[in-house]
C-alpha cells in the first residue's frame, strides 16, 4: 500500500499477480538464456541435427546443448523428430510458436551484431571513470 501522492516501488508485486508474475518470468528466462538464444536463431533457419549445432555454438558443452534443447522442447519452441536409422537420426526444428520467438530473437541477436563495439567502448570507458 502507498500513501497518497507516493509511487509504488518498481520492484513491487502484488501477491494476486504472482502465479501469473512467475509464469512469465519463467518464460523471460528461457528467452533470455544465452545459449537458448543461439540455438533458436541457429534453428530459425531451418531444421538442424544436433551434430550441426553442436558445430555451430561455438563454447557450448554436450550437456548445455543437451538440457537447453530438453527445455525448448519441454516449453513448445522446439520440435524433435527421431528417424528410425542405424544410428538413429535426430533432427529439432521450431515449433509454429518457436517460429514467432525466432523472429524476434533474431531482431535481438541483430542489434547485438551492431552495436557490440559500442557496448565494449562504453565498458572500457566506465571502467576508467570508476577505476575498476
Amino acid at each position: 500500500m502507498t500513501e497518497d501522492g507516493t509511487l509504488p516501488s518498481p520492484t513491487h508485486i502484488d501477491v494476486r499477480d504472482l502465479p501469473a508474475t512467475c509464469e512469465l518470468r519463467d518464460v523471460l528466462d528461457r528467452v533470455g538464456d544465452k545459449w537458448s538464444v543461439l540455438v533458436m536463431a541457429l534453428l530459425g533457419t531451418g531444421p538442424r541435427r544436433y551434430s550441426e549445432l553442436r558445430r555451430a555454438v561455438e563454447g557450448i558443452s554436450q550437456r548445455m546443448l543437451t538440457l537447453t534443447l530438453r527445455s525448448l522442447e519441454r516449453d513448445g519452441l522446439v520440435a524433435r523428430t527421431v528417424t528410425p536409422t542405424s544410428p538413429p537420426r535426430v533432427d529439432y526444428e521450431l515449433t509454429p510458436a518457436g517460429a514467432t520467438l525466432s523472429v524476434e530473437v533474431s531482431s535481438l541477436i541483430r542489434w547485438a551484431e551492431e552495436h557490440r563495439e559500442y557496448v565494449a567502448k562504453s565498458r572500457l570507458t566506465y571502467d576508467e571513470v570508476a577505476g575498476a
